[in-house]
């Protein structure tokens, strides 16, 4: 079954908003053109689905760049996203950690995904979540919160906070749907970049972890 037909409803981000979103023009590449994949920071991506499915996950019909920022990581130091992800197989999330069901279901699934991986793959991955409600979300909190999922794994999952005009920053630069409603309505997307820095595959509420494991085997293991 592919995955266009496993995918379910977003319910952190409802189905017309999505839609809205992910249709908005303006995504910008190279000013010559010569990448193949797209810079996305001036709009939401797109398209998200290819017409060809070559990933478990969405396959993305122009790669996403990795995007750089710097925000707080939860011992309070500023993490630049670029400089220390880049070149890794990385998984980017924006979300909040009082959301009741789509953060928490993420990073759960992320956390199968890796138990499921060679211990060896598996330390190569970064994970990184990006809170959207920045008043809430102090580095204690995230820290506290991304420790029930990646106590037992060889990777610790980064979380990273801010003010919400560096917040939104981010958003912009992985071009994702800025959260509303004080970060409660936010992107489902978990982003998947690679050796490459480019997202060449990403994940929704209809994935799973296998899906997520699957694919971290093409692109981390290629």
């Amino acid at each position: 079954m592919s995955s266009a037909a496993r995918r379910r409803s977003r319910s952190c981000l409802p189905a017309l908003l999505f839609t809205a979103t992910v249709l908005v023009a303006g995504c910008g590449g190279a000013a010559d053109g010569s990448t193949g994949e797209h810079d996305h920071s001036a709009g939401a991506p797109a398209v998200v689905e290819a017409p060809e499915d070559e990933y478990a996950g969405l396959d993305l019909t122009e790669p996403y760049r990795r995007p750089s920022f710097t925000l707080t990581d939860t011992t309070g130091a500023p993490y630049d996203f670029e400089a220390a992800t880049g070149g890794e197989p990385t998984l980017l999330f924006f979300g909040y950690t009082n959301c009741p069901d789509i953060c928490p279901t993420t990073m759960a699934d992320v956390a199968v995904a890796l138990r499921g991986l060679e211990p060896e793959l598996a330390e190569q991955v970064q994970v990184v979540f990006v809170t959207t409600d920045p008043a809430t979300d102090t580095p204690e909190v995230l820290g506290e919160y991304l420790d029930r999922f990646d106590a037992d794994l060889p990777t610790s999952f980064v979380g990273l906070t801010g003010d919400q005009a560096a917040i939104d920053k981010a958003q912009l630069a992985a071009g994702v749907p800025q959260a509303e409603d004080n970060g409660r309505l936010h992107s489902t997307l978990l982003l998947l970049y690679g050796a490459d820095d480019a997202a060449h595959v990403a994940f929704d509420a209809g994935n799973t972890a296998r899906d997520i494991a699957d694919d971290l085997r093409v692109v981390a293991g290629g």
